[in-house]
């Protein structure tokens, strides 16, 4: 290789990490800050792009009014709800039976699969079933339940609690399950006792496990939470789509969507940041 040829390939190495890192001259922050714009900017770019086809099929009138409505017409229900406080107290209500049906089923969850990753004889014994019933829908067993707690709040709290458990009950036995033998095996020529096992060993390497577990569910929470509402509820988001989907409002509908998709971002975001504060040996967890 000639000399030439070695600057020209140092030319193209410097360029390519100058665009990695963003615009030149910029401090460590700088580049971070950067970084994570871009990503924000990139993740904004498709939302933008179908709101502009709505505007535009709309005001071309590619659909009927009453099946795509406006923007701006959503925009005006939006700010009349939210004046009037019917927005507020249905957001209200649902984010009430979400916390309480998804701390109900975390806490389930994180006992019984705890339980179940620490004692073999149990997991074998009390594992099966729950498997079993991970694969057939909460749904489904609405009416057998209803039965027996009837339609009111309870059904509610009951079934979105159940949705969140089978999740972080699969991700807590997983980690638990799966530490590494050769931690244990660690463990043992350290002679940890076994509380000084469980947390040295066993629940940082369960942890990442665990919190996969926490997020499933709290999106398996807000899925039911809507079907329970459409399923029998006078309040609440779901009560709110089922509303406009019968009197052929499907602003309310969108309405009802955008807020639930954002509510549940956001609480998504949230257990990130917890996830990341929990595992200060990550190199996420420190940058983050």
């Amino acid at each position: 290789m000639s000399l030439t040829d070695t600057g020209a390939n140092a030319s193209v190495s410097v360029d390519k990490g100058a665009f990695r890192s963003g615009p030149a001259g910029l401090s460590l922050f700088g580049r971070r800050l950067w970084a994570r714009l871009s990503a924000v900017l990139l993740g904004l770019s498709f939302p933008a792009a179908l709101l502009a086809l709505w505007w535009v099929g709309a005001a071309r009138g590619w659909l009927p009014p009453q099946i795509l409505p406006s923007p701006a017409l959503v925009w005006q229900t939006f700010t009349e709800l939210w004046a009037d406080g019917s927005l507020t107290e249905h957001t209200a209500v649902s984010i009430r039976r979400v916390a309480v049906g998804f701390a109900a089923g975390a806490w389930l969850g994180l006992v019984f699969g705890a339980l179940c990753g620490l004692f073999p004889g149990f997991r074998a014994y009390a594992y099966p079933p729950v498997q079993a019933i991970a694969r057939v829908n909460v749904l489904a067993w609405m009416p057998l339940l209803a039965l027996f707690v009837g339609i009111d709040e309870p059904l509610k709290y009951v079934v979105i609690a159940w949705s969140a458990s089978i999740p972080v009950i699969i991700g807590t036995v997983r980690g638990i399950a799966e530490t590494p033998e050769r931690l244990n095996e660690l463990g043992e020529v350290f002679g940890f006792r076994p509380q000084d096992r469980l947390r040295l060993i066993v629940l940082p390497s369960a942890l990442p496990s665990i919190f996969t577990g926490l997020r499933e569910g709290l999106a398996n929470a807000w899925q039911t939470l809507v079907l329970a509402e459409l399923f029998a509820s006078f309040e609440g988001l779901g009560y709110l789509m089922t509303w406009g989907r019968q009197l052929f409002q499907l602003d309310l509908v969108l309405i009802s969507m955008v807020v639930v998709s954002l509510l549940g971002l956001s609480l998504d975001t949230v257990l990130k940041w917890l996830e990341r504060r929990a595992q200060p040996w990550n190199a996420g967890g420190r940058n983050g």
